[in-house]
């Protein structure tokens, strides 16, 4: 495989990884510049020449992915046998610069019904740097077509026709926005009662709704056994304070702005590079 499906495959997955590019070289190196490598939490992909070289970069990449640093760093490596190594020595008698990047992963972003408001809703997300699941029991609502300037945005789009949300749940990795507003008040109860029995923890839940069904929520939730803290992990309603009205589009924007701020800077950042 190569780096550049590497760096794709771990997009997928949903794995952080760091690209190492052969940046400059001056004097003989084993590779030129431009050469590429791929590093994961456990396998790497390509190569920048090996030895010592290629041995630190892995590590120094491993110890960005530990971090979680977004920023890239510069290393640089003095190929001859009076340089001080870390993994042996290398007498090729080059200077090699190597650029170490981080593949961050995609904050991911659940959406359970895609009606009026969830479409408007994606049609925002899917022009975020994320990872968008769409979720609903009704072919007609995920249908490409209706949704082709979804898929076509920058977001990874991923679409799940399932009668059963919880399933989709259950796959989430740790950290992962959850958004429920299906057509079905009952279904809308189902996917609370298994978001909060997740093992996994969540980065945030929202459900869409008045405060009267909130409160009739509330009490079935207690009544599932649910503790006044977990259910409190539930935003209800959702969207932005200041942001009123009740068009599916102003409805969007007011949550996908609040969204954003739970997602953090990051999210802002890469969008805006875009």
């Amino acid at each position: 495989m190569d780096w550049l499906k590497a760096a794709q495959q771990l997009r997928d997955e949903g794995q952080p990884g760091v690209l190492v590019t052969v940046a400059e070289v001056r004097g003989h190196a084993p590779r030129e510049a431009g050469a590429k490598m791929v590093v994961g939490r456990e396998r790497i992909w390509g190569s920048v020449g090996g030895g010592n070289l290629e041995a630190t970069a892995v590590a120094r990449a491993r110890e960005m992915i530990g971090s979680g640093t977004a920023e890239p760093a510069m290393h640089e490596a003095r190929l001859n046998p009076h340089a001080r190594n870390e993994h042996g020595r290398q007498c090729c008698g080059g200077v090699v610069r190597l650029l170490l990047e981080p593949l961050p992963v995609r904050p991911v972003v659940a959406l359970f019904g895609v009606g009026h408001v969830g479409y408007e809703l994606a049609r925002i997300l899917s022009r975020l740097p994320i990872r968008l699941l769409l979720v609903d029991s009704r072919p007609e609502q995920l249908d490409r077509v209706r949704l082709a300037d979804v898929i076509d945005g920058t977001a990874d789009v991923g679409i799940h026709r399932t009668l059963l949300g919880e399933q989709v749940l259950e796959q989430l990795p740790p950290g992962a926005h959850v958004l429920i507003m299906t057509h079905d008040h009952a279904e809308d109860y189902a996917l609370c009662d298994a978001a909060l029995r997740l093992p996994q923890p969540l980065g945030s839940i929202g459900l869409i709704g008045s405060a009267a069904k909130w409160t009739r929520f509330q009490a079935q939730l207690a009544d599932a056994g649910h503790g006044p803290e977990t259910i409190s992990r539930i935003t209800c309603p959702i969207g932005q304070p200041g942001i009123t009205g009740k068009d599916p589009a102003v409805i969007a924007v007011a949550v996908a702005a609040a969204l954003l701020a739970a997602l953090g800077n990051r999210v802002a950042v890469e969008a805006a590079a875009q």
